[in-house]
């Protein structure tokens, strides 16, 4: 066990999976702005509102997993060093695309309730 090694793949790891976190967040919740504001027909605080709550979310969801996940052991050289942070790397880019399309699928699909009730409430 090389506990320097350890160290370093902590110091690369947590900045870049916090990095990507934040990177994600910023342009997933810059354009879910137009949903939620055809969500909340055009009511601009609580659409801003309540995009700024899913974003904590996102963020405590996502920083809270990167930890779960950032044990890193039995390294011996640079070469487990750079193949065990491409994976847990990698593993997490997967994880936050795959959380991203779900956050998505939350703002398209609140969006079809919005317009159903719109069109419910004209229909009556």
């Amino acid at each position: 066990m090389n506990t320097s090694l350890e160290l370093i793949a902590y110091l690369i790891y947590l900045p870049i999976s916090i990095g990507l976190t934040t990177l994600v967040s910023q342009h997933l919740f810059k354009n879910s702005k137009i949903f939620m504001l055809d969500i909340f027909h055009q009511k601009v605080e609580i659409a801003m509102a309540t995009n700024k709550l899913f974003k904590i979310g996102f963020y405590l969801l996502n920083i809270g997993f990167a930890l779960r996940i950032i044990k890193i052991y039995g390294l011996v050289d640079y070469k487990d060093l750079v193949e065990t942070l491409s994976s847990k790397i990698g593993g997490f880019s997967i994880y936050l695309g795959v959380v991203m399309i779900c956050f998505i699928l939350f703002f398209l699909k609140g969006r079809k309730a919005s317009r159903q009730g719109e069109t419910e409430l004209v229909n009556e």
